[in-house]
């Protein structure tokens, strides 16, 4: 089930506007209503200002009708395994549970399977918030 995900992610990838890190990052997220939502990392002049691709990909998911992460994959051009930053690990946690899978990606498929409680054991947790 992760391969069409890394598919995603990987062709997503090939979108990426990353002429300052010169970092091309994809991403695929499986939403609650069974879809693909992918993106890529979005950068401009104010740089670091910018988008990665995993919320791009969130975005993607919200406008799509999507509301919760089932499962994501991450995949970067020039770092097997990337995994998201730590800014994107919250913004992961706020639609995922703490079992939705991160699948981690290189050229050949996903390569490392996470849990989002491993990734970001200490999250921010919306409801503690109120």
């Amino acid at each position: 089930m992760s391969k069409d995900l890394f598919e995603a992610a990987r062709d997503a990838m090939k979108y990426a506007h990353a002429p300052y890190s010169k970092f091309p990052v994809g991403a695929a997220i499986r939403a609650d209503d069974g879809k693909v939502y992918a993106g890529a990392n979005i950068e401009n002049l104010s740089f670091p200002q910018g988008w990665c691709a995993e919320p791009t990909a969130i975005g993607c998911m919200i406008m799509g009708g999507g509301r919760k992460i089932v499962e994501m994959a991450v995949i970067a051009e020039k770092l097997a395994l990337c995994p998201p930053c730590g800014g994107c690990r919250q913004k992961i946690a706020e639609f995922a549970g703490p079992e939705t899978r991160i699948y981690l990606c290189d050229d050949g498929g996903v390569q490392k399977t996470l849990t989002m409680d491993e990734l970001l054991p200490f999250a921010f947790k919306t409801e503690s918030l109120g």
